[in-house]
C-alpha cells in the first residue's frame, strides 16, 4: 500500500523557518521524482520544488533561495526546508510521487505564516 505522509507544518511569524518531511512507503522510491506542491485558498495547486532520483532539483522563481528539496533514499525520506518565510507562502503543502504514469500524493501539511 502507497503512502505519503506529511509532517512539520504550523504556524510561524514572516521570517521564520520550517522543515516539512515526507515518508514514503509502498513503492520503489529511489525511482521517483519526488516533489512539493501548495495550494493556497482560492488557487490552483503549483509546483514549489522536485527532486530527481539523481539529486537534480527544480524550484518555482517564487521560492527560489529560500526553499530548499532534499531526499534521503535509504529511509524513503523527502524534505523541504523554508526559510525567510513570507506571508505568501501560507498554503497547504503536499508531497508528491511520480514515476512513469504513478502518481502518488500525500493529505498535505498546513503551513500559515503570519504576523
Amino acid at each position: 500500500q502507497v503512502q505519503l505522509v506529511e509532517s512539520g507544518g504550523g504556524l510561524v511569524q514572516p521570517g521564520e523557518s520550517l522543515r516539512l518531511s515526507c515518508a514514503a512507503s509502498g513503492f520503489a522510491f529511489s525511482l521517483y521524482t519526488m516533489g512539493w506542491y501548495r495550494q493556497a485558498p482560492g488557487k490552483q495547486r503549483e509546483l514549489v520544488a522536485k527532486i530527481y532520483g539523481g539529486g537534480d532539483t527544480n524550484y518555482a522563481d517564487s521560492v527560489s533561495g529560500r526553499f530548499t528539496i532534499s531526499r534521503d533514499d535509504a529511509n524513503m525520506m523527502v524534505f523541504l526546508r523554508m526559510n525567510s518565510l513570507k506571508p505568501e507562502d501560507t498554503a497547504v503543502y503536499y508531497c508528491n510521487a511520480d514515476f512513469g504514469g504513478y502518481d502518488y500524493w500525500g493529505q498535505g501539511a498546513q503551513v500559515t505564516v503570519s504576523s
